[in-house]
């Protein structure tokens, strides 16, 4: 960290406390060839994931909009509140932790629906008719026989 004063490059740490709510640290300095101190403050940076939608236009993530997509899939199922913001919670930390910083849709479909599958097989199947567009009823069956072979 460059000293504000003389422009040395080399601090020292004296203090570190969290401020906002733990969202920044704020750190006290002092210049190793000046000797005066200093404050800064450490934050997280946040890159947005872009999602590419199929018609190769792109969007920011929207967590809500994935949520919204998974409550309505569950509409009606025994699927808890908690449970579909945990799956929205991986599904997120999964995208943040991959390097990618352009995912697609696809691949966030794909995910929602490997989840799940785990969850409540009704749900997925919802999820999967929206998804994958199902045209017609061999569509769907073809679906829920695939389903029902991996049981």
């Amino acid at each position: 960290m460059k000293c504000p004063f003389c422009g040395f490059e080399e601090s020292k740490v004296i203090d570190s406390r969290p401020t906002d709510e733990g969202e920044r640290i704020r750190r006290r300095r002092e210049c190793t060839q000046c000797s005066k101190r200093f404050t800064t403050y450490e934050i997280i940076e946040n890159v947005p994931i872009i999602v590419v939608k199929k018609d190769k236009s792109r969007e920011e993530f929207d967590r809500d909009k994935l949520f919204r997509g998974i409550l309505r899939s569950c509409e009606k199922r025994p699927v808890s509140i908690d449970t579909i913001d945990s799956l929205v919670d991986s599904i997120e930390a999964s995208l943040q932790n991959s390097l990618d910083r352009e995912v697609t849709s696809v691949h966030i479909g794909e995910m929602v629906m490997d989840k799940l599958k785990a969850v409540d097989e009704v749900a997925y199947v919802r999820f999967a008719s929206v998804y994958r567009q199902f045209k017609d009823i061999n569509t769907f069956m073809d679906e829920l026989a695939k389903l029902l072979r991996e049981k």
